[in-house]
């Protein structure tokens, strides 16, 4: 007699609670608070200076937030695992110096970005090898690798500086242009914006993301590479803060050993404000880089109605407070939702066993 096996069904995918779909429901209204925000505040600002939305002032606009939505969208990855990379800044500085002293040399600009993009990927194998193998809280890991970065900066670039003058014509060129009030920057990040969400929700290892800042242990339970994961968010935030140094230094003509100073601050509250939980687990690049936009238009908003620039750092500031008040709303919503469904099964489960 022949004995057939029985075909193994493929397990079923676990559904999702009510508290996940809570929590995704919220962060998503709060994506669309933030655009609701940034286009009042463009609105107004208009209405105030009525060159403010010119072909000039939406091409400004957009590059002061390319780099920050680049470095955001790689932070992003990183605070989804419930970690965080505070050297960001230290590895867009020294890319920028890197790629502007090939460039000096009468380099390649392809080969320069490809340089400042390999150092930024071998600076966040570094956090991520750390913090996944060394089994080292992120914040301790990254703020060592903040300073050691920068000290290895400040070594390297001493008192010398990179200018316009110093670097290709067409790479200058390259940063300021673009197709009529789109910069070619701002196209760059939009690419990697749209890549990036693209691996988070159609790709398992992207997935895995959310499921291992949710609940690490459980992720680890479950069969998901828990090192695996971290050290690719690290690698690809690393790899974005590199591409981001060659940018700014296209944008801007100008490297020293100061340049991304603080800058780590500035992406971490973009991310937040943006709507990424950083407990884990839940936002979106989307959600960061509409953060990043609306926090770098703060800066051109603020001048263009005749306010103060000194009160930017104080408006960041209240939005990131505000941003972490919400997130601490989330949370006790979603315990009490969880609380409440779980009520009568406990209750029935009770019940049943007593009958027993």
């Amino acid at each position: 007699m022949t004995v057939t096996a029985p075909d193994h069904a493929p397990p079923a995918e676990v559904p999702r609670s009510s508290g996940t779909t809570l929590v995704d429901r919220v962060f998503k209204m709060r994506e669309l608070a933030i655009l609701v925000v940034f286009l009042v505040m463009i609105a107004v600002t208009q209405a105030g200076n009525s060159e403010f939305l010119s072909e000039q002032g939406i091409k400004d606009l957009l590059l002061n937030a390319t780099i920050l939505v680049l470095v955001a969208t790689g932070q992003c990855l990183v605070v989804i695992t419930r970690n965080v990379d505070l050297s960001v800044g230290s590895t867009l500085g020294i890319s920028a110096f890197a790629a502007g002293t090939y460039l000096h040399g009468g380099g390649n600009p392809v080969v320069a970005i490809a340089l400042a993009v390999l150092l930024g990927i071998g600076f966040g194998l570094l956090n991520g090898l750390l913090v996944s193998l060394g089994q080292v809280p992120a914040l301790v890991v990254t703020l060592g690798t903040l300073y050691i970065i920068r000290g290895l900066d400040s070594i390297w670039v001493g008192s010398r500086q990179i200018t316009a003058a110093d670097l290709p014509g067409g790479f200058v060129d390259f940063g300021s242009g673009g197709l009529s009030a789109i910069p070619w920057l701002a196209l760059i990040a939009l690419a990697v914006l749209v890549a990036t969400a693209y691996y988070l929700k159609h790709f398992g290892s992207g997935r895995e993301l959310y499921a291992l800042g949710s609940n690490p242990e459980a992720a680890r339970l479950a069969g998901i590479p828990v090192r695996a994961r971290i050290l690719t968010a690290y690698t690809v935030c690393g790899a974005l803060a590199g591409l981001a140094g060659a940018l700014y230094l296209a944008r801007f003509g100008n490297a020293d050993s100061g340049t991304g100073n603080g800058y780590e601050l500035t992406v971490v509250s973009a991310v937040v404000v943006g709507g990424v939980a950083f407990t884990g687990g839940s936002g979106s690049v989307y959600g960061a880089a509409l953060g990043g936009l609306l926090l770098t238009s703060v800066n051109s908003v603020l001048p263009a109605l005749g306010v103060s620039s000194v009160w930017v750092l104080a408006i960041n500031g209240v939005l990131l407070l505000l941003a972490i008040a919400v997130d601490r709303i989330v949370a006790l919503r979603v315990a009490a939702a969880l609380k409440k469904k779980s009520a009568p099964r406990n209750a029935a489960l009770t019940k049943e066993n007593s009958g027993a």
